[in-house]
């Protein structure tokens, strides 16, 4: 592609970017889709809750946006890691690992978030198998199944009441001491759930599917699934270094048309919301398309005039 000026660079290639690419394609704009091809759901066997998608592989979904995408011949797919990003708002240069530099009007940052390495002995092995984080994505698979809860404060008393609605046959495991209310506890025992603050020492599972939580007080818990609470980080530190407003948690800060706070740069999905679900950042990322399109066609009709 040489120096070739592009309409949109979208970094990162998940349901984010590749709705956006497909929105931006139809639009007739000239648009990269540079995407290291590690996708966080990756670890997953199925995606949930997309309609018409319901129970595909996260590796599929990927291979038919592809598909059908390409379709539109101006929009073209860079497996390459974006690692660099300077200019400004019309004229943006992106460098990737592999050497490569992409000029472009416009960037979209679908970037995503990844998750830290798991800190507890068994979890890697269990997860995308048999423990999950949301329970919209996984929890049908495990209704009315023994299961184990890893959370904890303010979000375990939201979590608990949400998971109930798929089964009833859970306890909580804290991880440590952690600070909940006597309250809290009161209401915990109220509703007959186990809590157990002692740090997990392992998880026991065969082929990917947990058998049980191994406490270091010597407790075990027979259990058939996990659902535990992950700690993300940004995709990419891209966004930081070009300006954009971060949140602590590492959501890029947008207003209602995914606009940052740096002229010409956007961003959608995962990287700029905590709807963590694939048919929200696909959502997002072609209301955002729509709104850089807006954007470009605004700015050629004034060139022009």
């Amino acid at each position: 592609m040489g120096k070739q000026l592009l309409d949109v660079a979208i970094i990162g290639g998940g349901p984010a970017g590749l709705n956006a690419a497909l929105m931006l394609g139809r639009a007739r704009k000239n648009v990269a889709v540079i995407d290291e091809c590690h996708p966080r759901n990756a670890v997953t066997r199925e995606t949930h809750g997309f309609l018409t998608r319901d129970g595909i592989s996260p590796g599929e979904f990927r291979r038919i946006a592809k598909e059908e995408i390409s379709a539109y011949p101006s929009v073209s797919f860079v497996a390459d890691t974006a690692v660099s990003i300077t200019g400004s708002d019309g004229h943006f240069q992106i460098m990737t690992e592999q050497g490569k530099t992409f000029e472009s009007r416009k960037v979209l940052f679908a970037i995503g978030m990844k998750d830290r390495p798991l800190d507890i002995p068994g979890l890697a092995e269990v997860y995308g198998k048999s423990a999950f984080v949301c329970p919209y994505c996984d929890g049908w698979e495990l209704s009315d199944q023994p299961l184990v809860i890893i959370n904890k404060g303010a979000e375990l008393m939201h979590f608990a009441p949400l998971i109930s609605g798929w089964t009833n046959r859970f306890v909580i495991c804290t991880n440590g001491p952690d600070e909940l209310t006597d309250a809290q506890r009161e209401e915990l025992k109220r509703h007959q759930v186990p809590l157990f603050d002692s740090p997990i020492q392992s998880i026991d599972s065969s082929e990917g599917i947990v058998r049980q939580v191994v406490l270091e007080d010597g407790t075990t818990i027979p259990c058939r699934g996990i659902f535990f609470k992950p700690v993300l980080v940004a995709g990419s530190e891209l966004p930081r270094t070009i300006g954009c407003r971060i949140t602590e948690a590492g959501t890029v800060v947008v207003d209602e048309f995914g606009k940052t706070n740096v002229p010409g740069v956007y961003s959608a999905g995962d990287a700029a919301s905590r709807l963590y679900q694939a048919i929200a950042a696909a959502s997002m990322g072609a209301f955002v398309a729509a709104a850089i399109n807006n954007e470009l066609n605004m700015e050629a009709w004034r060139r022009n005039g």
